[in-house]
């Protein structure tokens, strides 16, 4: 036999970490929902032909698919998606004549990428998106309403302090017109490598490209603009730079931030030196990351797109974001942040006092979880100290021994017993579910 071992990029939880994600996809679908946004699920794989033409290196990402064919290998012309958004604009595309526009959707599924595993990066991993789309033009408030749903959606789970940074395309690419750069989509993917490569790097790289020292000086100058107010705005004119699309992405960058400050104050800035790297996004682009972790990266992310979604004569603009969910968790769980306060959703474990009353055992909780008390019968009638140390162990709260008035109930943490009635009895709410606790 071969022998088994785990494939790198490829997580699998453990029960404890499966709660804390699961309670997290429930709040991000409660959120989401909350909203106004409606589910849809896509199919795993689209043809390749769409899925390379989105960004320069999103032919390296993808995993093919191939059926074998007897002992040959058909030619692939599948692959698994890598984000949620290219499938999502061919839904929109495939089904525009049954959509309700302007359509509101998450989505909440596995993406694939093959690219180097690390920390916090995967090859198989868990998102959550959220979109608007609509017929021929977007109205400019959903791309302000976009941070305002994720802010909601981590102020309600502890994933502790965070910050949602905002730039736009349009403000980028005018700036760097303005400069007279020629290879404006260039230099955006290279200001998009300041966090990773540093200022004196990225700055060789513009020079390199042809940017002359001044306009190298006044791109970095321009990605060092971060505030969470309007003074971004000043600051930008300041550089002396001139284009339409800089003053239109000004503009609508700076309608962003006024709603942020409104309803998410603290909670999202505009930071200039936000690029994203696929070149779909033509508007405002968003990443959020964890305060003191600013090394992880984003953590969740997104932008507007315009042509993404098109048929040749009907246009389907939209906007999202993207949440990271195994990314976080992985982040978190590495570094011992977060956890469940115990390993199983059980709450009571009810005991056996020998295999011939089983039944009765059987009965008690079907009683409890009626009342919607999550429980399970003891595995085996050993005594009753045994079966107690095993609910130690997996850390169920309390052991219920039945008897002919119903029972006794002992919280085996404090060692208080009562007598109860499984119809009618209730443990503390800190105790029906398992905790998300943030250390």
């Amino acid at each position: 036999m071969s022998k088994i071992a785990p494939i790198s990029g490829f997580p699998e939880f453990s029960p404890a970490e499966r709660i804390v994600e699961q309670r997290f996809l429930d709040v991000i679908r409660e959120t989401f929902e909350l909203h106004g946004f409606c589910s849809i699920e896509t199919r795993s794989i689209e043809p390749i032909t769409r899925l390379s033409s989105q960004g320069e290196d999103a032919d390296k990402e993808i995993y093919t698919i191939s059926r074998l064919a007897g002992r040959a290998r058909d030619d692939s012309k599948w692959g698994l998606h890598f984000d949620l958004t290219v499938p999502f604009a061919r839904y929109v595309l495939e089904n525009a004549g049954t959509l309700d526009f302007p359509f509101r959707r998450y989505q909440i599924q596995k993406s694939w990428r093959g690219e180097r595993p690390q920390e916090g990066r995967y090859r198989e991993f868990t998102q959550a998106d959220i979109d608007v789309v609509d017929v021929g033009t977007l109205a400019p408030h959903f791309e302000a309403e976009m941070p305002l749903v994720i802010a909601d959606v981590f102020q309600r789970f502890p994933v502790g302090d965070f910050v949602i940074q905002v730039n736009n395309r349009k403000l980028a690419n005018g700036f760097f017109a303005g400069l007279g750069l020629t290879d404006v989509a260039g230099t955006l993917r290279t200001i998009d490598k300041l966090d990773k490569i540093g200022p004196e790097a990225v700055r060789e790289l513009l020079l390199a490209g042809g940017a002359t020292p001044a306009a190298a000086q006044a791109c970095l100058d321009l990605a060092a603009i971060a505030t969470d107010d309007l003074s971004f705005v000043d600051r930008v004119r300041a550089l002396g730079v001139d284009h339409p699309d800089l003053d239109e992405g000004i503009e609508s960058l700076a309608a962003v931030i006024e709603t942020a400050r409104a309803n998410a104050p603290g909670k999202v800035v505009a930071a200039l030196k936000i690029a994203r790297g696929l070149d779909y996004y033509t508007g405002t682009v968003y990443e959020t990351s964890l305060r003191g972790h600013e090394s992880w990266g984003a953590v969740c992310s997104g932008g507007r797109y315009d042509a993404l979604a098109s048929d040749g004569k009907t246009t389907y603009p939209g906007v999202g974001m993207s949440i990271g969910v195994t990314r976080i968790l992985g982040l978190l769980f590495g570094s011992r942040m977060l956890r469940a306060s115990r390993a199983t959703p059980t709450a009571v474990l009810v005991a056996v006092t020998n295999e011939d009353d089983r039944p009765a055992s059987t009965s008690v909780a079907t009683a409890l979880r009626a009342n919607g008390i999550p429980c399970e019968v003891a595995p085996r009638a050993d005594r009753f100290g045994k079966q107690i140390r095993y609910a130690d162990r997996r850390g169920i709260p309390f052991v219920w021994f039945p008897g002919a008035e119903g029972g006794q109930v002992k919280d085996i943490r404090s060692g208080v017993q009562e007598a109860a009635d499984a119809a009618t009895w209730r443990p503390p709410a800190a105790d029906l579910a398992p905790s998300i606790l943030r250390d």
